[in-house]
């Protein structure tokens, strides 16, 4: 049986301010992917608020979203955010409220290591310092880039990593360096105070247990479409055109809701 991701172990989320709706919001366990389904909502919900929309019904928001409208209605009600009957949701009250559920009411400072083709793509991304991510530190082994400004800022020495980090108040750590390197530069950044890491290495890290520690392996997940690939041409083959899982859609994640057989994961 595949476990529910719902059920899942849960991330411990701050406490919510209380904002137009009736009841305080307080602190709550949230599982996983719904937290990660909260960073689409909040996507999509800016969108909408830039282009000057006001409010947005559950349907419309689950349509834009990808995610089926009774599991949206439960992620939202762990903001206390119920919407209001004929009308929908208030779409400022609504990224004001995931964005505290979130822990995006403050800025949250970023180090990346590893300055190749990804780290260069990642510190001179622009989207970042808008969500509240800025990369204030870079660091590489590489004495002919150290030194080197990269999108404004200059590359600084592995071995600078714990002193800079804990000077700049660095919370998230971004590990895009070979495998090899991971683990002490892993380590590097936990004696600088970083909290978070995402790790781009396909390596397992380890390390204590107060430090939370995201892993994004794109060959795994290369490997996971090449399988959904391979199911779908062995279902064509034997005379079956349903999608995974046969005529009732995927056999795991979300449909959405809207006939087109669009999965949530």
């Amino acid at each position: 049986m595949t476990p529910d991701a719902d059920n899942a172990p849960t991330a411990e989320m701050p406490a919510v301010e209380a904002t137009a709706e009736p009841e305080a919001v307080r602190a709550k366990s949230i599982p996983e992917a719904a937290v990660a389904r909260l960073a689409v909502y909040l996507r999509v919900l800016s969108g909408l608020a830039e282009q000057g929309a006001t409010t947005i019904s559950s349907e419309e928001l689950s349509q834009a979203a990808g995610v089926n409208s009774a599991k949206l209605r439960k992620d939202l009600s762990y903001l206390g955010s119920y919407g209001t009957r004929g009308v929908g949701y208030d779409v400022q009250v609504l990224v004001s409220q995931i964005e505290r559920i979130l822990g995006l009411t403050r800025k949250h400072k970023v180090a990346v290591v590893g300055i190749g083709n990804l780290g260069h793509a990642l510190a001179n991304y622009g989207g970042f310092p808008g969500r509240g991510f800025p990369v204030e530190a870079l660091f590489d082994l590489d004495p002919d880039l150290v030194g080197v400004p990269v999108g404004g800022l200059p590359v600084s020495h592995l071995d600078e990593i714990p002193k800079v980090c804990a000077e700049r108040q660095i919370s998230i750590g971004v590990i895009a360096t070979p495998p090899t390197a991971a683990q002490s530069v892993c380590d590097r950044l936990v004696a600088g105070g970083v909290q978070c890491i995402l790790n781009f290495a396909p390596v397992v890290l380890q390390v204590p247990a107060h430090i939370e520690v995201r892993k994004v392996d794109l060959a795994v997940e290369l490997q996971i479409l090449s399988f959904h690939v391979a199911r779908r041409a062995d279902l064509a083959a034997n005379g079956n055109g349903g999608a995974d899982g046969g005529p009732g859609g995927a056999e795991n994640g979300s449909v959405n809701g809207h006939g087109n057989g669009m999965v949530v994961r």
